[in-house]
């Protein structure tokens, strides 16, 4: 397995894999599948600079990736807090390739001036929480039953770690 920065041409799995996670419930806030437009519209907020996306190549084919993105963009107090963002394909969870990609977006988060990783998820998530504090980082905050996913709510949790 090799972890390389995301290119273009990887968008449709990249999208392919978050929308396997909108139909897994409880894995984003999305409850309908995102469009290649938005995920084209989205990767170009992604300056490979200074907010990288990440993927995991096995057999190559791409089956998971890491994003930075900006925490509260514009806001210069908060520049050297990122939000990171993970998702692997279904049928590679469960054999450490989420840990591969976390540890790697800890790993080089400094050299893109990041001291702080902010994680956002939801409470009805167990094996990213149980990935998230595997690396060290502890919940922050929580926003108390917001997200009604088939009527059911769950809290919408702020992970974070300093670097």
């Amino acid at each position: 397995m090799d972890i390389r920065l995301a290119c273009r041409e990887d968008l449709p799995v990249i999208n392919e894999i978050y929308n396997q996670a909108v139909s897994q419930r409880f894995c984003t806030a999305h409850l309908s599948p995102v469009g290649l437009k938005k995920r084209e519209a989205w990767f170009a907020t992604h300056d490979p600079d200074r907010f990288p996306v990440f993927v995991v190549v096995k057999s190559e084919r791409v089956s998971g990736w890491v994003s930075l993105g900006p925490y509260r963009s514009g806001r210069q107090a908060l520049a050297h807090v990122a939000e990171v963002s993970y998702y692997v394909d279904e049928q590679e969870q469960g054999k450490g390739m989420g840990s591969m990609l976390l540890e790697y977006a800890i790993t080089v988060s400094p050299q893109f001036g990041f001291s702080v990783l902010i994680a956002i998820l939801l409470s009805r998530n167990p094996a990213s929480i149980a990935l998230l504090e595997k690396f060290g980082f502890s919940q922050w905050g929580s926003m108390p039953g917001i997200a009604s996913i088939e009527n059911q709510l769950a809290d919408h949790l702020y992970y974070g770690l300093k670097l």
